[in-house]
């Protein structure tokens, strides 16, 4: 690795643990239109998962009950903030990396809304250069298009860009990206 230009950060279980603000928000919303899950079933078969999909595997197809669901959710969430925690470590290296001249972007398949969300609950709007999320790309993770992307968009190559993850589906696409990658576990 040369040195490092880029830091891209996914959000959900590796910068920020949402678990259970996602989980009791869905699970929430969900019963408001009639489906009921819990909260270890959430955890279990849906974190991480990308709005659109989780919902269909709810059984909820019609487009416009999907995004019914999906506004519930989203006014929900900020209820449940008390939970969400910043991954201090991590995000006290990403800022020492910036003042050294690193760019740090997030790249998640979360919900651009959500995220501001809870960005401006926990007062880091400031110290992030970009945000790409699932709807910024026509392949969202596996695919590696959301980080290719960011390294566009900043200039830089794989080899001077470092990838953080915590789902399959994230350090997959990290990996087909050619940057270095680290597993982060909350």
């Amino acid at each position: 690795m040369e040195h490092i230009k880029l830091i891209l950060l996914d959000f959900d279980g590796t910068l920020v643990d949402t678990r259970q603000a996602n989980a009791y928000a869905y699970i929430e919303a969900l019963k408001q239109v009639g489906i009921e899950i819990t909260y270890e079933e959430y955890l279990e078969r849906f974190f991480g998962v990308r709005c659109m999909e989780f919902l269909r595997m709810v059984g909820i197809s019609d487009e416009v009950e999907i995004a019914h669901v999906r506004q519930l959710k989203i006014n929900l969430y900020p209820k449940y903030f008390d939970s969400v925690t910043l991954n201090i470590p991590l995000w006290e290296w990403c800022q020492m990396m910036r003042r050294m001249g690193a760019k740090v972007w997030i790249v998640s398949t979360g919900h651009i809304d959500n995220i501001r969300n809870v960005m401006n609950h926990l007062n880091i709007n400031n110290d992030i250069d970009g945000i790409i999320t699932g709807d910024d790309v026509t392949n969202p993770k596996p695919a590696p298009d959301c980080f290719l992307m960011a390294m566009k968009s900043v200039g830089a190559s794989p080899r001077e860009t470092i990838i953080f993850e915590d789902s399959t589906v994230g350090l997959q696409a990290a990996e087909a990206s050619g940057a270095s990658f680290v597993r982060v576990k909350l």
